[in-house]
């Protein structure tokens, strides 16, 4: 791994790249702070009111972000976004120091501009969904990974950042249970390279695991004073056969990816992901975001899987595109994949506030968003 030394921090593009990924942070609070809350995020704000260790379609820790932000900034937009949005910028600063160490600053630049301009991120971490904290823990815990491997097998340093990767890894499993995937992957990862498999013969994955589990039994124990009801629902919500085309469902699926990542930064990530196993570090974050994207491919084989679904595997996989080297070419259509996202995503700010895409309303989230703080008001006017 590339280490940085004191002058890449202080006056190289990592710092920069810093800058930009809190920058954007702002951006997203004051957007959000601007839009009416859309209904899941009062569905998530209502658990808030009554904190507890699980709930029927999630675990807690989006209930507990947002009860952290409105004991703030109150019970509107900015305090319901708040601990979401800043969830969502600790990932992007992770992330980055993560690039940055692997293959030094233009690799931490990249990561700073692709998190602050495709839309999965930019306008999806505005919103306080599960996907902020997961999308926080879950970098933590790769970037811990990564820092695991940087010290020899065994070795002290080894193990402490094995256990920083489980706590994480932990809460990333009360934000969403999909986290569950992130180990998967790292292990199969481990197992197919033949030099890092040595890591699987020390403690530290497993203490990992045991650390993990150990965060995440309230849950464990919510479920079971509840006829284990919200491990059963998703479950059935993502696993349970459906009747239609299985091959819209999958065209869908993958539609949705580029709409969220954009088309060009969509293949240019499949392409770097194919040509990353040259080496272990980029050949393990590329199986690790491949074994996370592939279940919901499978996901979507049996019922409609949602557009953000996988995002949990984009954690990796920003790291995989960012850390990639390629030559003139490539580096033009980095550029361009990075314009178009930017533009996707300023339309969305813009679409927020004055309607510009010929959606029909009923189809348009943000349309769905609006009217419901006058509709309440009217409702109190009258009783």
């Amino acid at each position: 791994m590339a280490r940085l030394d004191v002058a890449d921090i202080r006056g190289g593009l990592v710092a920069k790249a810093i800058a930009l990924t809190l920058v954007a942070g702002v951006v997203r609070l004051i957007i959000g702070a601007l839009t009416p809350l859309f209904p899941d995020e009062t569905y998530y704000w209502d658990w808030s009111r009554s904190l507890g260790a699980g709930y029927f379609d999630h675990p807690p820790l989006i209930a507990w972000l947002i009860r952290a932000g409105t004991s703030i900034a109150g019970d509107s937009a900015l305090g319901v976004r708040l601990g979401p949005v800043v969830a969502g910028t600790v990932a992007g600063v992770l992330l980055v120091d993560a690039a940055g160490r692997l293959a030094g600053q233009r690799a931490a630049w990249i990561t700073a501009l692709v998190f602050a301009l495709m839309p999965l991120s930019a306008a999806g971490l505005v919103l306080a969904t599960p996907d902020a904290p997961l999308f926080a823990c879950a970098a933590a815990s790769v970037w811990s990974v990564l820092r695991a491997l940087e010290h020899a097998p065994r070795s002290r340093r080894s193990f402490e950042w094995w256990m920083m990767a489980g706590v994480a890894l932990g809460f990333a499993m009360t934000a969403k249970y999909t986290a569950a995937l992130l180990p998967m992957g790292i292990v199969i990862a481990l197992a197919l390279r033949r030099s890092l498999r040595i890591r699987l013969a020390e403690p530290g994955p497993y203490v990992a695991v045991a650390l993990a589990i150990a965060v995440f039994a309230p849950v464990i124990a919510w479920n079971a004073d509840h006829d284990w009801a919200s491990f059963a629902f998703q479950l059935s919500h993502g696993l349970t056969p459906a009747t239609g085309s299985v091959v819209k469902r999958e065209i869908d699926l993958l539609g949705g990816q580029l709409g969220l990542v954009t088309p060009v930064l969509f293949v240019m990530l499949v392409i770097a992901a194919v040509r990353a196993t040259r080496a272990d570090i980029p050949a393990l974050l590329a199986i690790t975001a491949t074994v996370i994207f592939a279940f919901f491919l499978y996901s979507a084989s049996k019922r409609r899987a949602e557009a953000n679904w996988p995002a949990l595997a984009y954690v990796p996989g920003v790291l995989v595109l960012a850390i990639h080297e390629g030559a003139d070419r490539w580096k033009k259509w980095l550029r361009g994949g990075m314009a178009l996202a930017g533009l996707l995503t300023l339309v969305t700010y813009v679409n927020t506030f004055t309607p510009i895409l010929p959606v029909p309303a009923r189809r348009d989230p943000v349309a769905r968003s609006h009217g419901w703080a006058q509709l309440a008001a009217s409702v109190n006017r009258t009783y």
